[in-house]
């Protein structure tokens, strides 16, 4: 039981679990998946396929419904053709047939979340399954054996962006059983490997706290700038960080405020790491303490910050902040987030950071791959 490794997930597409929905032989896109490098440790980058429909609104299909039915009603505005590339403009609402379908065993359900260099930039992504015996789906939850095709809503919030057929948006992971890491065990987990550098509270999940102080003299946080220029989803280091964010300078006071509907990047105070046999999910804390929302990608590998020495590498959390509908005060140390844990069916061959493709490996304040570094 638990969150199945890249090795499991790549012998489900061996099977048929994991498949094109073009009808690509299992082999081919097994080869695919690898030359693309779209396995993660412990999930799986899905790809754009070639039709986006721009839609008046999010929905959900209704229960016994198809996706086809809800445009049909009245949803779709027009179709764009990803296959040479396309804008997708930001305060609109897309939809689009990723590559990938399903055809899961009973027992295996999954889960999706935004790619961390997705929700850096504000793009809002989740994914849309159809709706199974009668039963109304869930966003980013895959029921357990579900057989169909899969959908990504993207919201662009800030920035207009380029996508085109193969850009990856969003990612997925596969459970099986419970896989929950529960408060007590938790705590024990941290006694044996730290995964934070200090005290824990892992009553509700590991929590995190932000950083207004900063190291150096650089900034604390960033702020996005509205009335920019273009992001290429698949081309990293191109933009200039000050053309789309505006620094945050460290606060005498040690406070900033959020204004209401403004989008910002900051890290957490801790450096945390994820040990190899467990896979971690990043949740807002509950509203009551903050009307604001702190995450946008959730998904943290194995092997994050861990280092296999001992100890932790440094590596902070970024938190994708966006305050609600009054301004709100943010304090240095102020608990804004928590962590979930979850068991790793097996331990992964590879962990994050250490023989596969990790940007964001002993990372402090950063900002997505899009933006050179300063």
């Amino acid at each position: 039981m638990g969150v199945l490794p890249a090795e499991e997930i790549a012998a489900l597409i061996t099977s048929g679990g994991i498949r094109r929905a073009d009808g690509t032989s299992a082999a081919s896109f097994g080869e695919e998946v690898r030359a693309r490098r779209r396995l993660q440790p412990a999930s799986l980058d899905l790809s754009l396929g070639k039709r986006a429909f721009r839609i008046r609104a999010s929905f959900l299909p209704a229960a016994g419904a198809r996706v086809a039915d809800r445009l049909a009603d009245g949803l779709l505005m027009h179709e764009i053709d990803l296959s040479e590339g396309a804008v997708l403009e930001r305060g609109c609402v897309y939809l689009v047939e990723l590559s990938e379908e399903l055809k899961l065993p009973p027992d295996i359900r999954g889960a999706a979340n935004p790619k961390s260099s997705t929700g850096r930039i504000d793009v809002f992504v989740r994914l849309v399954t159809e709706s199974e015996a009668g039963a109304r789906p869930v966003f980013d939850d895959i029921p357990a054996g579900y057989h169909g095709p899969l959908f990504a809503e993207i919201c662009p919030r800030v920035f207009s962006i380029i996508v085109r057929e193969g850009s990856s948006l969003n990612q997925i992971r596969f459970k099986s059983g419970h896989c929950a890491v529960s408060p007590e065990e938790l705590s024990a987990i941290h006694d044996v490997t730290p995964l934070l550098d200090g005290p824990a509270s892992t009553q509700n999940g590991l929590q995190l706290s932000v950083d207004l102080c900063g190291t150096g003299n650089g900034p604390v946080g960033w702020r996005a700038r509205r009335h920019t220029g273009l992001i290429d989803i698949d081309v990293p280091g191109a933009c200039t960080a000050r053309d789309f964010f505006t620094p945050i300078d460290r606060p005498d006071n040690g406070l900033i405020i959020l204004d209401p509907d403004e989008f910002y990047i900051l890290a957490s105070k801790e450096a945390l790491a994820i040990p190899p046999d467990y896979a971690a999910e990043m949740a807002p804390m509950s509203p009551g303490l903050g009307e604001f929302r702190v995450h946008y990608a959730g998904f943290f590998d194995p092997g994050f910050g861990w280092q296999a020495q001992g100890g932790l590498d440094g590596s902070r959390g970024v938190l994708e902040v966006r305050s609600h509908d009054a301004p709100f005060v943010l304090e240095h140390g102020q608990p804004v987030a928590r962590l979930n844990f979850e068991h790793m069916s097996a331990r992964p061959g590879a962990f994050y950071g250490a023989g596969v493709r990790s940007n964001y490996q002993g990372q402090g304040l950063r900002l997505s791959k899009h933006f050179r570094q300063e």
